[in-house]
């Protein structure tokens, strides 16, 4: 009856999660068609003017924001069990897209994006990391398909989408922070751009060590 009990729990809590992060994507997809089509004076970009004006930076700005909506919507249903049995299929090129977006696309042009970031020299270290270790993750769970370690690229998988869910931890972060404190924007800019994608990080280590453990 107890174990019943907490299986139902869990259950509900993962629906919940689930329609958490749907509710954010779709906000995020409502954020990125303010771009559509091409604009250079809207949200974001406001506050980006001068490096817009370079090339380069334009081609990594959009190729990161489009890529990476395809990313976070693609990557939630890869972990779901019914996906995995019922439609393989769909799962491996799902898959294969969202690795390779990551690989080729948005992690690349998140790194050019990071020398440029608000913040200073903090926030720029920190995005940084972030784009090497979403490449380098991502990278791991597809080396780790390929000679059919399933658990260690599940593993890699989890790290590589809390890393792409920072896309709504920063925000959240920010709202809160902004929300409780006065600071000024590029104090909570650097705040958020450390805890905004390390929480996550810490949050999926803790769920492989207990899921292991089990």
């Amino acid at each position: 009856m107890i174990m019943s009990l907490n299986t139902k729990i869990r259950k509900l809590l993962k629906v919940i999660s689930y329609l958490f992060i749907i509710y954010f994507i779709y906000l995020l997809v409502l954020i990125a068609l303010q771009y559509v089509p091409i604009k250079y004076d809207v949200a974001f970009l406001n506050i980006k003017q001068d490096e817009i004006k370079l090339t380069h930076y334009k081609i990594a700005f959009f190729s990161h924001v489009f890529s990476s909506i395809i990313v976070i919507i693609i990557g939630l249903p890869q972990f779901s069990y019914t996906l995995r049995k019922r439609f393989s299929f769909f799962h491996k090129l799902s898959g294969k897209i969202y690795i390779s977006l990551i690989l080729l696309i948005a992690s690349p042009s998140g790194l050019i994006m990071a020398y440029y970031a608000n913040g200073g020299i903090v926030s720029q270290i920190s995005f940084i990391l972030l784009s090497i270790l979403w490449f380098t993750f991502t990278y791991k769970a597809y080396k780790y398909i390929k000679v059919g370690n399933w658990k260690k690229h599940k593993n890699f998988m989890l790290r590589s989408y809390a890393l792409t869910l920072s896309a709504i931890s920063l925000r959240l972060f920010k709202w809160g922070i902004v929300s409780v404190f006065e600071l000024a924007p590029m104090d909570t800019y650097k705040i958020v751009s450390i805890i905004g994608w390390t929480l996550n990080l810490v949050l999926v280590e803790i769920y492989i060590l207990k899921t292991t453990h089990n």
